[in-house]
């Protein structure tokens, strides 16, 4: 089957010393099951200085999943969900026609310093469920599953279902997201447990079928690929991600996702009416200061293309 591709990350310095690295999309590879969208933020201990606000800002046609290591961030939506995320839990935002959140310091950790380690990713939506009305799932984390499948091996299912266990977050396709710990020196062999699947290396390297898998690298397995992973001395953490293949082509511009082009546009306009009719809603109890959208494209060749059913990556 050949050895897994491994995609490098895009690294991002952003103020205060927050660090992010995107792996998807990449020109690689664009999708990896319904993910379309993978960072990686920190670990990073914040200044009391720094707030590390995200400030209202819109999504359609895809759902956002927040996975937080370490930290605490509160999200509040246009829905009217408040909703604080710990370490552990899932938070699991359907977009649908389209919806604004933030994500914010908890009033407890303003003016304190902090850690904050954690992942975002973003599942594209089905064709049919693209103008669905947006909702919201939260999953504290003692409410998703865990397992030893094997001594030395830690799993929690955070999405999907997998060795007889099944996660309480509903999607609409076949998804898969794993939090996987291996004990120092410990070799175990990962099942095909998706249609398409990849695995992070989220602080430590380590080896797949003997190839080195890097820290903070993404390794993507052709359809229906088992490895044996060993751990290094330190151990190893790993987040696998997967699922069914898109059904069509995906396009993607700022934070939108769409099957149709002239929904991104659409949106693009929505969002520049600003609060008045016509545009999308207000967060209830949030500031009104709004995240801007950059620039509509003049060329359609600026939207990122992700491959649908049955297509390479570019």
């Amino acid at each position: 089957m050949g050895e897994p591709r491994l995609l490098k990350p895009h690294v991002t310095d952003l103020p205060g010393g927050l660090r992010v690295a995107r792996l998807l999309p990449a020109a690689a590879c664009r999708s990896v099951g319904p993910f379309i969208f993978f960072d990686h933020f920190g670990p990073v201990e914040l200044p009391a200085s720094l707030d590390s606000d995200i400030g209202p800002h819109p999504h359609i046609g895809l759902a956002t999943v927040t996975y937080l290591f370490e930290g605490e961030l509160l999200h509040r939506d246009s829905l009217g969900t408040e909703q604080a995320i710990a370490p552990g839990a899932i938070n699991w935002m359907s977009a649908g026609s389209g919806i604004v959140h933030s994500e914010r310091t908890p009033a407890a950790w303003r003016g304190q310093a902090r850690r904050l380690h954690g992942l975002q990713l973003w599942a594209a939506l089905p064709p049919e469920l693209e103008t669905s009305a947006p909702s919201f799932q939260h999953a504290p984390a003692h409410t998703l599953p865990q397992l030893q499948p094997a001594p030395g091996v830690h799993l929690r299912l955070l999405v999907g279902q997998g060795f007889g266990l099944q996660s309480p977050v509903r999607t609409a396709t076949e998804t898969l997201y794993l939090d996987l710990r291996l004990d120092p020196g410990i070799r175990w062999a990962l099942p095909p447990l998706a249609t398409e699947l990849a695995l992070y290396a989220v602080s430590e390297g380590l080896m797949l079928d003997g190839q080195p898998l890097p820290a903070q690298q993404l390794a993507v397995l052709a359809p229906g690929q088992a490895l044996v992973l060993e751990a290094p001395a330190s151990g190893a953490r790993l987040a696998v991600i997967g699922g069914a293949p898109l059904q069509q082509p995906v396009r993607l511009w700022w934070n939108f996702a769409s099957s149709q082009p002239e929904r991104l546009e659409a949106a693009a306009k929505r969002w520049a009416l600003g609060w008045a009719p016509g545009g999308f809603d207000r967060i209830p109890g949030e500031t009104d200061a709004r995240i801007a959208a950059p620039p509509w494209p003049d060329r359609p060749a600026a939207l990122v293309r992700t491959p649908g059913l049955g297509e390479q990556s570019a």
